[in-house]
């Protein structure tokens, strides 16, 4: 079974019909392993909040939306651990602390970050991180 990193940008394609949608549901139906660090449901809460607060979705269906990722088979790892290596991404390649402990992640786990998150992708695919990391359409 091969091993994936899955952020935010993934997740939240999971419960909501967005760009790429279609491939982040591959994703969780191709019997990868799944991982993230526990920043993940603090972000996965706030696009919930972010969604209602913009008035496509009420309370009770973030709510619902949020019990669904829930359910998703992720295991998650503690940010507290990462966050040494994570802050060394960070500054070494001009990336946020949040996008660092995925990679983190991904690093210490030598396996791919999946993302949708072209920002992220684009400002590091030809670097170093380049072999941590997939962009979405290319999972397979």
């Amino acid at each position: 079974m091969t091993t994936l990193v899955v952020d935010a940008s993934i997740v939240i394609k999971w419960v909501f019909p967005e760009l790429y949608s279609a491939a982040a549901r591959r994703i969780l139906s191709e019997g990868y392993e799944l991982l993230a660090p526990d920043l993940l449901w603090p972000e996965v809460g706030n696009v919930l909040w972010k969604r209602f607060k913009a008035g496509e979705i009420s309370a009770d269906e973030a709510r619902e939306l949020l019990q669904d990722v829930k359910r998703f088979p992720i295991i998650t790892f503690p940010s507290f651990a990462l966050l040494g290596v994570a802050l060394d991404i960070a500054t070494r390649f001009g990336r946020s602390v949040y996008d660092s402990l995925y990679l983190a992640l991904a690093v210490s786990q030598a396996c791919r970050l999946a993302t949708s998150d072209r920002s992220l992708y684009q400002g590091l695919r030809r670097g170093p991180l380049a072999p941590a990391l997939l962009w979405i359409e290319d999972a397979r």
